[in-house]
This record gives structure tokens, C-alpha cells and sequence, in this order.
């Protein structure tokens, strides 16, 4: 039996699922390339987990795919093959688990009360008051890491910007994800929230050693609760 890999896609403006190139996609349908596979340029790819698929969503529409003969890596996979499983449109769920996130370290950084009251109950009626709030009470450095998440584009100059002062401390770091990701839940744009989330968990790794068991664990106790409110979804 062929392992499942977590995948996302984009939506078309009908609300489809849609790949990278606009194809459909189809529910069912056996997915089936010839000649040689390459990582993230040729075949079809997964993450072998939620948070890691995250990094590279296009979009919020996630399915579990049943990748064949595949070259994994640590954060992705690429197949040959597989059957397309039925899958949903994960934008409230990414909501969900954004501010999930935001309140594991809400208590690392001075909230105001607005953008604790939106992370705790997600009532669209104050969005707006609470993404102003955390707008205002944003370092320097969240916003500019923040940006990452939503522009790949501007990767290279954000993080030479902000790498020193958003990574001196832990702690620091952990205030600085807490409030771009209040930040981008309380915008309603999940997927960039949940990426920046699955973002700062790496990176924060790969920045000192000593941290890495700390943000490991993060990271695994984020997937765990990620997985867990779209395998339920999904079922």
C-alpha cells in the first residue's frame, strides 16, 4: 500500500481545486508521469507531514496523496504516480490552527485585548479591530519576517534584515512569530499565517543548535494539532 503524502492546492474562482499549471484536478483519477522524476522540478509531490506541505501551499485545498516509487527528502517527496483522494477546502481550518498557534505564546508579548479575544474565539466581527491592534503592536522585526510568509519573492532581503534581531533569543523570536501570526489570522489570511507559523519553527532550528530540540518539539506538537483537524475534516 502505497504511504499518503499531505498536499495542497489552489482553487480556481468556481471554488476547484485547481494545480500549479490550472489543470483540474480530478477525484479518482490515477495521475501517471513517463521518464525520470526530479525534486521540485518533475512529477508529482507531498510532505510526509501537514506542516511541512504547508511551506509550500498554493492554496488552501488539502488531500492525503498516495505517492508511488518516490525520492523523499526531509520536508518533501516527489512520485511517479498517484490516485487523486477526495480532498476539502481547508481555509477555516487553517484559520483555526493559525490562532491556535498565536495563543501557545500569546503570553510571550504584551496583546492587546482585541487580538486576544479574535484568537480565542475567531468572531469575524472584531477581525478588523484586532488586525489593527496587532498591526500596531508589531516590532519592526515581526513585520518584516511577517513579510516573508506572504512574498516568497522577498525571501533573501527579509531575512538578512531581520535574522539577527529576530533570532538573538528564543523567546524573542517566539513574541515576534506570536505576533505575525495574530497579525495574519486576524487579516483572515489563513495560509500565509499558517505558513508563517511553519516557517519561524525551522528556521529557528536551523539557527542555533542548542534551540533545536525546543523548536523540534514546537514543530512537532503544531503538526500534531494540525493533522489532527484535517484528518477529521477529511474523514
Amino acid at each position: 500500500m502505497s504511504r499518503l503524502y499531505w498536499h495542497f492546492a489552489a482553487l480556481d474562482e468556481s471554488g476547484n481545486p485547481v494545480m500549479r499549471d490550472g489543470t483540474p484536478i480530478e477525484i479518482g483519477k490515477r495521475y501517471e508521469i513517463d521518464g525520470e522524476i526530479e525534486m521540485c522540478a518533475r512529477g508529482y509531490h507531498g510532505s510526509s507531514i501537514a506542516i511541512n506541505a504547508i511551506e509550500y501551499a498554493p492554496g488552501p485545498w488539502v488531500s492525503r496523496r498516495p505517492l508511488e516509487d518516490v525520492i523523499d527528502r526531509d520536508d518533501k517527496s516527489v512520485g511517479r504516480a498517484f490516485l487523486q483522494k477526495p480532498g476539502i477546502d481547508a481555509t477555516e481550518i487553517l484559520r483555526e490552527f493559525a490562532r491556535w498557534c498565536a495563543l501557545q505564546v500569546i503570553d510571550l508579548w504584551d496583546a492587546p485585548n482585541v487580538v486576544r479575544r479574535y484568537l480565542d474565539t475567531g468572531d469575524e466581527s472584531i477581525m478588523a479591530a484586532a488586525s489593527d491592534a496587532a498591526s500596531d503592536a508589531a516590532s519592526d522585526t515581526a513585520r518584516a519576517a511577517a513579510l516573508y510568509a506572504a512574498s516568497d519573492a522577498a525571501s533573501d532581503a527579509v531575512w538578512d534584515a531581520a535574522s539577527d534581531a529576530v533570532w538573538a533569543a528564543a523567546r524573542a523570536a517566539a513574541r515576534a512569530a506570536a505576533r505575525a501570526t495574530a497579525l495574519y489570522a486576524a487579516r483572515a489570511t489563513a495560509l500565509y499565517a499558517a505558513r508563517a507559523t511553519a516557517w519561524y519553527a525551522a528556521r529557528a532550528a536551523e539557527r542555533d543548535a542548542e534551540r533545536a530540540a525546543a523548536w523540534d518539539a514546537e514543530r512537532d506538537a503544531q503538526n500534531v494539532k494540525l493533522e489532527s483537524m484535517l484528518i477529521a475534516a477529511l474523514q
